[in-house]
């Protein structure tokens, strides 16, 4: 149960810093991603090439593990890795490729365990960039000689791929077939394959979608229709008046950034604008005093990068602190801090993340920050004081500390049937995602104009953007979606 002084602390700690430079996932690059959308769709695939893609995409390559790409991306599950099947799956077979040491709890225990995993979770290892180092609490380098560290993951869905990209969480595959070979050499622990079988298995992955209305909008881009021109689907449906309803507030509350003929576009550039803040040399924002307004952000003008940081790796932060009740809250994730330099010599640092706290009573996890000599919140880019990260998001691929936390905002036709939710899967169903947004992330999202103007639904909890009828009615627009 969370107590009614921290959340009370948490509202003013976010009243604050707000989650405004912190949001989530978008790959666009603005006009980038409509036409790299555009660059992915423009052929037909032959339908020889879907079959054989599909194929190679449910078995797995010689020389590898046994694993295959539809081992984690269940065909059956929407292509995503649902927690009860991981469950099933190691009680009839343990020896299912599923379950290699590499994705194990402790790949080096006598007996290895699989919470993680269990919680859909996979273990992605990744290079750190050369401007980077993994830091202590003091500050010493505590880089691992290899240069890697890992995160654990939930397993996105396939569907929609044709008009979304780049790919993976943090954007780190340009093309698919780039990330179907990066997955064949890791998670796979295969070799290098040819990119015949690697353009077969991208055919196959544009092929799927999560509804018609997607592949509608698909079929536009690859006619060469400007995405700006592509009408909504969801503008045809039959709705019922309570998913009609649902539509208004995903209009009002989520359109902001899922918008768009692909439901991944941020078409609120006020809230675009706020989502990235200047930082110290010390990882803390860069404040100023407004008349009237009091302390503002300093914003840093980023119209090419769509990859946003809504908030959600704090909350992943207080679910590991005990302070947050999250569906991950009972596995353990990594703690990071990281040092950020001028370039690859590391000589030079820029800032590091997340900035030592320092709180307004002294105590190391209270959420109110403190307040410098002229007022202003002593914070770092979440908006509240964060001893470290368990994700650093897109600024593990790009080395830019204004892109920590940060990932990419996906599309949500579908997103019925691909629960648990976020990088993490620290949502376990739909219902905690829209509570988690009305508490935690809209009423604190600059631009939004959505207030904690309603009463709690639970009780303790905090004031809300969003009514239980509101709340009930999107829920129904985003089962329909």
């Amino acid at each position: 149960m969370v107590s009614n002084r921290f959340l009370a602390s948490l509202a003013s700690a976010l009243a604050w810093g707000g989650l405004a430079s912190c949001s989530n996932p978008a790959p666009d690059v603005d006009g980038a991603r409509a036409t790299n959308a555009q660059a992915m769709t423009e052929a037909q695939a032959p339908l020889g090439h879907v079959a054989a893609g599909k194929r190679l995409f449910s078995e797995a390559f010689p020389q590898s593990n046994g694993r295959s790409c539809a081992t984690c991306h269940t065909l059956s599950e929407h292509t995503t890795l649902r927690p009860a099947s991981v469950e099933a799956r190691l009680a009839a077979d343990p020896g299912d490729p599923l379950f290699h040491r590499i994705d194990a709890d402790d790949p080096d225990a006598a007996r290895p365990t699989y919470e993680h995993l269990k919680k859909g979770l996979v273990r992605v290892v990744l290079p750190l960039p050369s401007n980077m180092d993994v830091i202590d609490d003091a500050g010493n380098v505590i880089t691992p000689a290899d240069r890697k560290i890992s995160v654990w993951r939930g397993v996105p869905t396939i569907e929609d791929l044709a008009i979304s990209g780049p790919y993976q969480l943090d954007g780190r595959a340009a093309t698919l077939e780039e990330q179907a070979q990066a997955a064949i050499l890791s998670h796979s622990e295969g070799h290098e394959v040819g990119l015949a079988p690697l353009k077969q298995i991208a055919d196959f992955e544009r092929s799927v979608f999560s509804s018609p209305r997607a592949r509608f909008v698909s079929e536009l881009l690859k006619a060469g229709v400007p995405r700006d021109q592509i009408p909504s689907p969801e503008d045809f449906m039959l709705l019922t008046a309570q998913e009609q309803r649902g539509r208004e507030v995903f209009e009002l509350a989520c359109a902001a950034c899922h918008g768009g003929p692909t439901t991944n576009q941020i078409t609120n550039r006020a809230v675009h604008a706020a989502l990235s803040a200047a930082l110290k040399p010390d990882g803390n924002i860069l404040f100023t005093q407004v008349p009237g307004q009091g302390p503002v952000r300093v914003r840093v003008p980023r119209p090419g990068n769509e990859f946003v940081n809504i908030g959600f790796g704090s909350l992943s932060y207080l679910g590991q602190i005990g302070q947050l009740p999250l569906y991950t809250s009972s596995v353990e994730l990594p703690r990071y801090r990281f040092r950020f330099y001028t370039d690859g010599t590391r000589q030079h640092a820029v800032t590091e993340l997340p900035p030592i706290p320092v709180t307004a009573s002294g105590e190391p996890f209270d959420p109110t920050p403190a307040l410098d000599e002229n007022g202003l919140p002593i914070v770092g880019p979440n908006g509240l004081p964060q001893w470290f990260t368990t994700d650093p998001g897109r600024a593990l691929i790009t080395g830019d500390p204004l892109d920590f936390e940060a990932f990419d905002v996906p599309p949500l036709r579908g997103i019925a049937g691909t629960a648990p939710y976020f990088h993490d899967n620290s949502h376990e169903t739909l219902r905690d995602v829209v509570d988690g947004y009305s508490q935690l992330i809209l009423p604190f999202t600059e631009g939004m104009n959505l207030p904690p103007v309603h009463p709690p639904e639970t009780p303790g909890g905090l004031p809300e953007a969003l009514s239980p009828k509101q709340k009930q009615d999107l829920l129904e627009f985003l089962k329909r979606l």
